[in-house]
C-alpha cells in the first residue's frame, strides 16, 4: 500500500524517527504505544508498550509484547533514531495506533517529524505465512505454495458436473484499493465484535476464529453479512450470481452502501469473496468444489430420496444431493494445536460460507480438519460431520407404496463426493484432491457397496428401456440451470418385488461461437 504501514507479526520492520534534540541513551528512554480497538489492553494483548531502551514496566499477565532495537545506523547525537520493531507473533490482527512518549511530552507518530508517510502512524497487522521462526500458526513452509495461496490475484473455480467440469477464471483482488480497510470492517460488523467488541478484537490473534468469524460474515444470513443468497430465477434487486467474475466489487459495494448486502450469489461466489478476505489477512487459502456434493441436514451421514409406486418423488425431504450437482468451500491453512498437540490436525480446513446448516447459533461453517474428514474424525470441532457427510454420506432410495409402507430399492456409498477440484500450483490446470477427503474405495467407509451390488445383480434383466423426453418438458427448467437430473423407476408386473431404478446427469453443452472479424 502506498497509504499505510502494512506489516506481519513476528516479522521486524524498520522505523526511523527524527528528534528536535539528540537522544542520550544514558539518560533518556523513548516510551512506544500500540495500540488496536476501542478497549485497548494490555492483559488482552491488544495495547503494548515497549521502549528504547526496554525499561518498561508491564504487568506478568501482558499478552502481545513488541519490541524496538536501534540499528546500527542510527545517529542518537543527531536525534535521529533508526528502529528495527518486531510485532509480537500473538498480535492480534487489525489496524492499530501508534505513539511515543519522550520525557513527559507524548505525541502520536504522525504528528512527529518521521522519514515515511504520516498514514504509518496505522499499522496493519497480517497474519505472517512466511517466517517459521516466528511460530505463527498459519506458516506455510513452501514458498512455491505461500505464492499461489497468499500473492496470487488470479484464479480458477470450477463447476458444471463430475463428468462436464467447467472451470471460470476468478479475479480475487486482496490487493485492491482499501481492502485492508474493508476487510478489517468485515471483522467489525461480525455479532462477535458486537456483542464483545474488546473479547473479540483480543481472539483476532487466533486464525481459528478469524475464519471462523469471515464465514459468518461473507452470508446475509447473519446480520451485516455481505452477500445475498439466492437459488430462484428472480434476481430483482440485484444481479445474477452468475454476474460477478471478482470479489472486488462485491467487497467495494457492500462498503460504499453502508455495509447493505450484495444482491446476489451462490456458492461459488461467496467462496470467491472469502477467498481474497483470508488472502488478504494472510491466511493461505484456496476454492474447492466437490461434485455429487450431499446436504445432511439430521446430522444421520445418509441421504434419502422417495418414490411413489407410480413414479414420482413422494416426500421432499430437505436432506438432498444439490441440484446444481457441486458445491464450493475454501481451505484455510492454519495449525491446529487446539485439537491435538502433535500436529495431525494441522494444515488445510474446510471453511465454507455459503449459509446451510447453523453452528453455534449463526450460519457458519469450519474450520474443519480435511484430515478428520478423511479419517471419519466426526466427534471434533468445526463441524467436521456436515462436512463428511457432504463428501462421504450414503444415498438410499425407498420405495413409498400406496399402503404407506417403504421398500429399500437402491443404496450406494461411492456416489457422493466426485472428482473433488482446486487450481493446480502455478497452472491453470485442474487438481483431483479426492483422495486428500476420501478414503480410497474398498476403506473403511465403503460398507454397503457389497450390498447393493447383491441386489442389483440378482434381479436385473438384460433389459434396455428407451425413454423419450421432450425439450418441451425440460427447456423452461434448463434456462437458468447447467444440468438436469433425470431418473426412471421401472417396477416388474409379474414380480412386484422387483424394482429398478436409473439415474443419470444430463448436461446441455455450450454451443460453438464463430466469430469473424472484417478487415474493412
Amino acid at each position: 500500500s502506498l497509504k499505510e504501514l502494512i506489516v506481519r507479526r513476528g516479522q521486524p520492520f524498520k522505523f526511523t524517527l527524527k528528534l528536535a534534540k539528540p537522544f542520550k541513551l544514558a539518560l533518556d528512554e523513548l516510551i512506544m504505544t500500540v495500540k488496536t480497538g476501542d478497549h485497548p489492553s494490555e492483559d488482552l494483548g491488544t495495547m503494548s508498550r515497549f521502549g528504547v531502551p526496554d525499561k518498561v514496566q508491564r504487568l506478568p499477565s501482558a499478552k502481545a509484547v513488541w519490541k524496538a532495537e536501534l540499528q546500527r545506523s542510527t545517529a542518537p547525537e543527531t536525534g535521529i533514531l533508526t528502529l528495527s520493531i518486531t510485532p509480537s507473533v500473538d498480535s492480534p490482527v487489525g489496524e492499530y495506533t501508534m505513539s511515543a512518549r519522550l520525557g513527559e511530552e507524548e505525541r502520536a507518530l504522525a504528528n512527529l517529524s518521521v522519514l515515511f508517510n504520516p498514514l504509518s502512524a496505522f499499522c496493519v497487522i497480517l497474519f505472517n505465512v512466511f517466517m517459521i521462526s516466528t511460530g505463527d500458526m498459519v506458516f506455510m513452509p513452501d514458498e512455491v505454495e505461500r505464492k499461489e495461496y497468499v500473492m496470487n490475484e488470479q484464479g480458477i473455480i470450477y463447476k458444471g458436473v463430475d463428468n462436464y467440469i467447467a472451470p471460470i477464471h476468478w479475479d480475487y483482488g486482496q490487493f485492491e484499493q482499501d481492502m485492508v480497510s474493508i476487510c478489517v470492517k468485515i471483522l467489525d460488523c461480525s455479532i462477535k465484535h458486537k456483542q464483545d467488541p474488546a473479547k473479540d478484537v483480543s481472539a483476532r490473534c487466533n486464525a481459528i476464529y478469524v475464519s471462523r468469524v469471515i464465514t459468518s460474515m461473507i452470508n446475509s444470513e447473519n446480520e451485516g453479512g455481505i452477500l445475498k443468497g439466492n437459488w430462484g430465477n428472480d434476481f430483482r434487486g440485484g444481479v445474477s450470481p452468475t454476474h460477478w467474475s471478482s470479489s472486488y466489487p462485491i467487497l467495494k459495494n457492500w462498503f460504499n452502501a453502508c455495509f447493505c448486502s450484495v444482491k446476489y450469489g451462490q456458492c461459488w461466489v461467496f467462496s470467491g469473496v472469502m477467498c481474497s478476505v483470508m488472502r488478504l489477512l494472510g491466511i493461505p487459502c484456496r476454492v474447492i468444489t466437490n461434485y455429487q456434493s450431499a446436504h445432511d441436514t439430521n446430522k444421520n451421514l445418509i441421504i434419502e430420496t422417495y418414490f411413489a409406486d407410480y413414479g414420482v418423488r413422494e416426500k421432499d425431504d430437505r436432506n438432498k444431493v444439490w441440484v446444481e450437482n457441486y458445491h464450493v468451500w475454501v481451505e484455510g491453512w492454519m495449525r491446529r494445536p487446539d485439537l491435538a498437540k502433535d500436529g495431525r490436525y494441522d494444515g488445510w480446513q474446510v471453511l465454507d460460507p455459503t449459509p446451510q446448516e447453523k453452528s453455534d447459533g449463526m450460519f457458519c461453517c469450519g474450520p474443519a480438519p480435511v484430515s478428520a474428514v478423511r479419517n471419519g474424525d466426526t466427534h471434533l470441532k468445526y463441524d467436521v460431520p456436515f462436512v463428511f457427510a457432504e463428501v462421504n454420506a450414503d444415498c438410499i432410495t425407498w420405495l413409498v407404496k400406496r399402503d404407506g409402507s417403504q421398500v429399500k430399492i437402491h443404496s450406494e456409498d461411492h456416489r457422493i463426493g466426485q472428482s473433488i477440484s482446486t487450481k493446480a500450483i502455478g497452472t491453470s490446470k485442474r487438481m483431483d484432491i479426492t483422495n486428500s477427503y476420501k478414503q480410497k474405495e474398498g476403506g473403511r467407509f465403503f460398507h454397503i457397496y457389497i450390498y447393493f451390488l447383491i441386489h442389483f445383480f440378482l434381479f436385473h434383466p438384460d433389459l434396455i428401456i428407451p425413454i423419450l423426453v421432450p425439450y418441451s418438458r425440460y427447456q423452461k427448467l434448463m434456462i437458468d440451470c447447467e444440468s438436469m437430473n433425470i431418473s426412471a423407476m421401472v417396477t416388474d408386473q409379474r414380480k412386484k418385488n422387483h424394482v429398478f431404478l436409473a439415474e443419470n446427469r444430463i448436461v446441455l453443452m455450450n454451443p460453438p461461437i464463430v466469430i469473424t472479424v472484417s478487415t474493412k
